[in-house]
């Protein structure tokens, strides 16, 4: 039986952990921000593409893109305009939340979960 089961595992074909599928955490936030407020109703996801596509069109971003960085940040930069549109979130507003963002990312050793202080 051992020989049957070595003979099994080595013709079997090596299995790998799937590839993340967002590259970075703040990508998958904020892409679930956005689908949560799409099914909250606070905008709809024809307007959601119509916006974005133009966010990617005046950004250049005319090549095929892989879910990267420029991607990621044409994306927030869509969902700020919905919500400042709206009134939820100024970009000032937006501005400064970043700004605290990254002083607590930065501020935080590797490996430790950033924390955003009042």
């Amino acid at each position: 039986m051992a020989e049957l089961s070595g003979a099994v595992m080595s013709i079997c074909p090596e299995v790998s952990a799937p590839e993340p599928v967002f590259a970075e955490p703040w990508h998958a936030q904020v892409f679930a921000l956005t689908v949560h407020l799409n099914e909250a109703g606070r905008f709809s996801w024809a307007d959601w593409v119509e916006r974005f596509s133009a966010t990617l069109k005046r950004h250049g971003l005319s090549r095929e893109l892989d879910g990267g960085e420029d991607y990621f940040r044409a994306w927030l930069e869509t969902l700020e305009m919905f919500l400042a549109e709206q009134g939820a979130a100024s970009r000032a507003e937006a501005e400064v939340m970043r700004s605290r963002w990254e002083e607590a990312y930065m501020s935080t050793p590797h490996g430790a979960p950033v924390q955003l202080r009042g």
